[in-house]
């Protein structure tokens, strides 16, 4: 029997890549509409950066048992609630034209986006596991850049010619679309099933910190990138810009992200210099981000924030595989989702009321700050990971004893 041109794991990746977009898409919708929002609801953009961080608010309290939920009842059913959340909450969102209704509306959705967020991850591993699981992966995580950059594109030119209900509703009506998808054509691997011990390793001591603290690194990271394009349309405003072009400037990060992160992901698993990458990339980000903050709009800088955002991508995700055993994988991933949520979810929120306080371009310097954080934890993070690796050497020699 001749070999498919497209196995059915590159078709499946292909069926996840679309559904975490739409979630991708929802949660920027705000970012993008905030102008049009701000009109409408009679709110400050202290009240749209709140809007922003609620998204991701749940994921503080069930992204640790995210992973155990879909065990229990099945990723793919879990993650069709999940989808059935997130419409529910667009629905209200596009129906009502009132402040807290707009507001339960982002909690239900971000209720949702978690448990996609956790257990689409989990789906594409049960795929590619022993195969290209790399390259999978960094395919796999650029659904979230593509996906802000295609709602910052498209929404504003939505909302300008047929409304904000308009723009609303059709994020609304892709979600539909994508719950439909993943029923109809998605199933899971015939050797997927998981053993019963994978849910039952611990995670403490050194393990813990260690997990912990590469969750701040990621957390923190997508915090500025958050930021970044959440407040960048607006900033783009104030200096000029009409709302469509501004939402297309700023999608140019999202997209130079999407192209450079697969490649800088493949250098660090070649070189295994994955703590210098990140630090290099991180600090160039800090760099350009600061840059455009206070020359005013200029696309070449846009360009290389987009393109210095990208480097460290790939190796701050391996983080967690470095360090965890598979018998603790799932535990650990949702601590280190955890901690991811609380990061994101305080980012935006925290940036409206700088915008506020201080200046917009205030906010972008706030992310240059976050971003330094990060490479300032990576020789802690170096240290516990390496008490990790002597614990484990000295738990195999006890094995060896016995």
């Amino acid at each position: 029997m001749p070999q498919q041109v497209f196995p059915q794991r590159w078709r499946i990746l292909a069926l996840l890549f679309l559904v975490r977009m739409t979630m991708a898409i929802q949660f920027q919708m705000v970012a993008a509409l905030s102008p049009v929002i701000e009109d409408a609801f009679a709110v400050s953009l202290a009240d749209v950066g709140i809007l922003i961080g609620l998204y991701f608010a749940p994921g503080i309290f069930i992204a640790a048992p995210g992973g155990a939920l879909g065990r229990y009842f099945g990723e793919k059913q879990v993650v069709l609630a999940g989808l059935g959340f997130m419409l529910i909450g667009g629905v209200m969102m596009t129906v009502s034209g009132d402040w807290s209704m707009q507001l339960l509306g982002r909690l239900f959705s971000g209720v949702g986006g978690v448990f996609l967020n956790v257990l689409l991850t989990k789906m594409v591993s049960d795929w590619f596991a022993g195969r290209e699981i790399s390259l999978a992966m960094a395919v796999f995580v650029n659904s979230w850049p593509v996906g802000i950059a295609v709602a910052l594109i498209g929404l504003p030119v939505v909302a300008v010619s047929g409304g904000l209900t308009l723009a609303m509703g059709l994020v609304t009506g892709l979600i539909a679309v994508a719950l439909l998808g993943l029923w109809a054509v998605y199933r899971a691997p015939r050797d997927g099933a998981q053993s019963a011990v994978a849910m039952s390793g611990s995670v403490r001591g050194a393990l813990l910190w260690a997990v912990l603290v590469s969750g701040a690194i990621w957390g923190l990271y997508n915090a500025a990138l958050a930021i970044v394009f959440s407040f960048g349309p607006q900033l783009f405003v104030s200096r000029g810009m009409g709302l469509a072009e501004a939402g297309s400037v700023t999608s140019i990060v999202l997209w130079c992200l999407a192209i450079m992160g697969p490649i800088a992901g493949t250098l660090a698993d070649r070189s295994g210099r994955r703590l210098q990458i990140i630090a290099l990339g991180n600090l160039s980000f800090a760099f350009f981000v600061v840059l455009s903050s206070v020359i005013g709009n200029s696309v070449a800088c846009v360009v290389a924030i987009g393109l210095s955002s990208g480097v460290a991508v790939g190796a701050m995700v391996s983080l967690p595989s470095l360090i965890l055993p598979p018998v603790s994988r799932s535990l650990g991933m949702g601590l280190f989702f955890t901690v991811y949520y609380v990061c994101i979810a305080a980012g935006p929120m925290v940036a409206g009321q700088v915008s506020e306080r201080v200046t917009l371009a205030a906010t972008f310097q706030l992310a240059a700050v976050l971003l330094v954080i990060t490479v300032g934890l990576l020789p802690l993070f170096h240290w516990l990971s390496a008490k990790v690796s002597a614990g484990s050497s000295l738990e195999s020699a006890k094995a060896k004893l016995v």
